[in-house]
């Protein structure tokens, strides 16, 4: 039982205290359960991510239900994915009570044109640990960067991206294994 509540607090702490969504929570979702409990190896942890990015949803959401799941079966991804989605349930319910009176203020919207770039430095950093630990080096960083680019300038559905790369790589492992 104890493991539970430790679960869902560590989720529910990440998910009420991040800014920035899922990529933002991944260092921390990391430093918790494969550093601080030990519960994931790291290989486990960025497999759990890799499964989360490729499933439809909310990344943080499939993260804490993979890893739940890892570490105590259902229950564990029932719990951990509860901890994830409460704060945010809650933090955008009182948001929509209360942010209608002052959408329009001038203090409010320049806290939020401050937060922004913050956002976007609590998203790079797990980007940049997420390359590292799925072995990204010089002979392989064009693999991500042709990716972004098709996305981001020609439009192309990160769908058809997600499928061509488990395409390629399974195309690749099998070429590897045909080769003494």
């Amino acid at each position: 039982m104890k493991q539970y509540f430790s679960l869902f607090w560590i989720f529910a702490k990440i998910g009420t205290f991040t800014l920035g969504g899922g990529y933002a929570m991944l260092p921390l979702i990391e430093r918790e359960l494969v550093d601080g409990k030990g519960w994931l190896e790291r290989r486990e942890f960025l497999d759990c991510v890799a499964v989360a990015q490729a499933a439809p949803g909310i990344l943080a959401i499939n993260v804490a239900i993979l890893a739940g799941y890892k570490i105590k079966g259902f229950w564990g991804s029932t719990v951990a994915s509860l901890g994830a989605a409460l704060p945010s349930f809650v933090i955008i319910l009182l948001i929509a009570l209360f942010f209608r009176g002052y959408e329009h203020n001038p203090v409010v919207r320049r806290v939020f044109m401050g937060v922004r770039p913050a956002v976007v430095a609590l998203i790079a950093v797990p980007v940049f640990n997420l390359s590292k630990m799925a072995g990204i080096n010089f002979k392989t960083v064009w693999i991500p960067l042709v990716c972004a680019g098709l996305v981001w300038l020609l439009k192309v559905s990160p769908v058809y991206i997600v499928l061509a790369a488990g395409l390629g790589g399974f195309l690749f492992s099998r070429s590897k294994r045909r080769t003494p």
